[in-house]
């Protein structure tokens, strides 16, 4: 299983959100460039990066320091957040982002995500962030009626590269993950699956790899020293 090492960042630096809440932030690092290094330093053989700032606005807002984090990492890199045009994706894959997760435009303006995917064949990830099994939008701002796993099955047909889902309630709280959502989201939708929320431990992401998830995204766990880079790793069946 693949493991993507998280770094959310807000404002210019890297922080953590406790289940998506903009007023419950904790900042592990002031550096973003310099966490990079330092995960790959360890072993990280992708990131995932997420512009909290831009989720909420709709709008690159980080990008010149999204640009240079993935100049310094020198591996595969997963981008969320504010990626709501295809002009916006086009830049960020023109600056070497691997990944474009796309999230509140597959909710509000599904026939964008389809033009997205076509563009990009390969590329882009369907974001599924949810609460109570309905998808949130707009940094989690809003919540849709929509639920998760009928646009994940809806978008099928598309050349994505796969979904990211994401457990709201689990999210940030080091409680575990949610394995019965994410267990239909395996089992329901024919695209691979990264899990993220609520990592806490080694055990959690071998029981996530147990359930099929092609790879798994892990935050607030690897900053907080519960869980070791290389432990995580080794979980996920990756040598450090």
């Amino acid at each position: 299983m693949d493991l993507w090492p998280a770094i959310d960042l807000r404002g210019g630096r890297c922080v953590r959100l406790l289940q998506g809440d903009y007023d419950r932030e904790t900042v592990f690092a002031d550096d973003p460039v310099e966490q990079v290094r330092r995960f790959v330093d360890q072993g990280a053989r992708r990131l995932h990066v997420v512009d909290l700032d831009g989720a909420k606005s709709g709008s690159p807002v980080q990008a010149e320091l999204i640009a240079r984090m993935v100049r310094a990492a020198g591996v595969p890199c997963q981008l969320g957040g504010g990626i709501r045009s295809l002009d916006t994706a086009r830049a960020y894959a023109d600056a070497g982002v691997s990944r474009l997760v796309v999230g509140s435009v597959a909710i509000e303006q599904p026939e964008l995500l389809a033009a997205m995917a076509a563009a990009l064949p390969g590329r882009i990830v369907l974001g599924l962030d949810a609460r109570d099994g309905r998808v949130a939008v707009r940094g989690w701002v809003d919540t849709s009626p929509l639920l998760a796993i009928d646009v994940a099955k809806r978008s099928e047909h598309l050349p994505l590269a796969g979904v990211v889902y994401t457990d709201i309630a689990t999210d940030g709280m080091l409680s575990g993950p949610n394995l019965v959502a994410l267990g239909e989201m395996v089992e329901g939708v024919r695209l691979p699956i990264v899990a993220s929320g609520g990592i806490a431990v080694a055990d959690d992401l071998r029981r996530v790899a147990a359930i099929g998830a092609e790879g798994c995204i892990v935050g607030r766990a690897l900053y907080d020293g519960g869980l070791t880079l290389a432990a995580a790793l080794a979980a996920c069946g990756e040598s450090a």
